[in-house]
């Protein structure tokens, strides 16, 4: 009788994995206060040095805070995902996500350093293509937020994107454009709104922790984040009045730090050297609340 079970049980084990695969996330806030995690897991493709990502320890900035801590790697070739990177175990939809972090100071040490933390959703189908939304952050000006989403095949990628300098109150630009090297075309009227922004008294994402997040719709995406000392909302895009570069499918929830050498922030055009020493990113917690209790 051995055999016959053993047999149905080997062909469910892909339907099981199957099935895994195909669950999502309802609402859920990670607060890194353990040494593990309950909705994410790690997967850096880069070296597996320990050192790279631990959950749990004391913020530097904050000693009662609890937080992930990501370093990279000097020794990492450049690349996304090579660094250190958390994925969230599930899928995620539509819904509004949040979370605090601080990036690493680096100026003093290494103002031409090349480095990208990215707040973000990710994932891959072989149909509707990526699905991306985006925070990102280059450390040698962390006055500086890039904002955007990534859709379609590869090959044939569409950017909606934002480029702002809070401590000025500058918006460099608000554009679309296909694949990494397209011409960037500027958005106007609701694609393009706020069409101003006032200015963050001493912003600096490296200084201290902040909460950023957005609101991901079918039909629009708002990306925002709290005043530090009002803790109003500030909304930083609200990008709607088309589709166009809003990601309608399943993604992943993540978080990542990683070297880049061709990505030179918008007010440094040296700023791609190598990491040369092991940087470091805190993060507080990360949230989701889907818009209906469970994503399809």
């Amino acid at each position: 009788m051995k055999q016959p079970i053993l047999s149905v049980v080997l062909l469910l084990i892909p339907l099981i994995v199957i099935s895994q695969s195909e669950e999502y996330h309802n609402s859920f806030v990670e607060d890194f206060s353990d040494t593990t995690f309950s909705y994410f897991r790690y997967g850096s493709t880069g070296n597996k040095a320990e050192f790279k990502y631990k959950s749990g320890v004391n913020s530097s900035v904050e000693p009662d805070t609890k937080v992930l801590s990501f370093k990279i790697d000097p020794q990492d070739s450049a690349g996304a995902g090579r660094g250190p990177e958390i994925i969230s175990k599930n899928f995620t939809h539509f819904g509004t996500y949040a979370a605090r972090l601080k990036v690493p100071d680096v100026r003093d040490i290494q103002p031409n350093v090349g480095a990208v933390v990215g707040y973000f959703t990710y994932h891959v189908e072989s149909e509707p293509g990526l699905s991306e939304i985006d925070f990102e952050w280059l450390l040698a000006d962390p006055t500086v937020i890039y904002i955007g989403t990534w859709t379609g095949q590869p090959g044939e990628l569409k950017r909606v994107g934002r480029i702002i300098n809070l401590a000025e109150g500058i918006i460099y630009n608000t554009s679309y454009r296909e694949n990494h090297t397209g011409l960037k075309t500027p958005l106007t009227n609701l694609q393009n709104q706020p069409d101003t922004i006032a200015a963050i008294a001493d912003y600096d994402a490296s200084a201290k922790f902040y909460t950023y997040g957005f609101d991901w719709h079918a039909d629009r995406i708002r990306w925002w984040m709290l005043h530090p000392t009002s803790g109003e909302k500030i909304v930083l895009w609200d990008y709607q009045g088309t589709t166009r570069g809003i990601p309608q499918h399943r993604t992943h929830y993540r978080m990542n730090f990683w070297h880049t050498k061709d990505w030179a922030v918008e007010t440094n055009p040296l700023s791609i050297e190598k990491p040369l020493q092991p940087y470091e990113l805190e993060v507080d917690w990360m949230s989701y609340e889907p818009f209906e209790s469970v994503s399809k």
